[in-house]
């Protein structure tokens, strides 16, 4: 094991120091904050979940699920508490669950997935849209809660994001079966899901508003 030295141990005290300090803000509501934290855990996370063996195509769709379970779990990290250990666990458990998921459908279709160059972006704006509002489309939809304004805010979307949207988050398909269901790209059908996932957003955030 490589031992860190007195200035590396302090720097990562220091790091972990900030993030701690910007989930606290974040829980109390600074957007900004909690942008900057998300942003610090991308590339470890990146690093991570390779390390761990995911295949290259599918790192960035990993750690997006990361990000979003650090969102959805935010309410249960204590401030008396470190945080990397509580943000670990969350990413450890969440790979280890991608890597038996994509070892299944490796095995049931027979073949290697394609390796596509992920969006970068994509973790983080997930994150994001879930961090500017309680109203959460994808999570609705993954739990087969389509009340009547997100039923409405669906049928509003052009056709390909409503399809993304439908087969991603509310059929839960893998992104390769979702993208031939749809005949396009991994990458184009992401795009369109992460755009109709905003309009889904905006659109009930402006219902509540109302």
């Amino acid at each position: 094991m490589v031992r860190r030295s007195s200035d590396q141990e302090a720097a990562a005290r220091r790091a972990e120091g900030e993030r701690a300090a910007q989930m606290a803000a974040a829980q109390n509501g600074d957007a900004a904050a909690y942008e900057a934290l998300l942003l610090s855990l991308l590339a470890p996370l990146r690093a991570f979940v390779h390390g761990r063996g995911v295949d290259a195509g599918e790192v960035e769709d990993v750690v997006q699920e990361i990000v979003i379970l650090i969102h959805r779990a935010r309410h249960t990290w204590r401030a008396d508490r470190p945080f990397d250990p509580w943000m670990w666990a969350i990413a450890r458990n969440a790979s280890t669950d991608a890597l038996r998921r994509l070892g299944r459908e490796r095995a049931r279709r027979g073949r290697e997935p394609e390796r596509t160059t992920g969006d970068g972006e994509a973790p983080l704006a997930s994150a994001l849209d879930a961090a500017s509002g309680a109203l959460d489309p994808e999570a609705l939809l993954a739990a087969r809660e389509l009340t009547p304004e997100l039923a409405d805010a669906l049928a509003q979307l052009p056709d390909g994001q409503r399809q993304a949207v439908e087969l991603l988050y509310l059929e839960q398909l893998p992104v390769s079966e979702a993208a031939a269901r749809a005949g396009v790209s991994a990458s184009a059908l992401k795009v369109r899901a992460h755009r109709g996932s905003r309009a889904l957003r905006r659109a009930l955030l402006a219902g509540e508003r109302r």
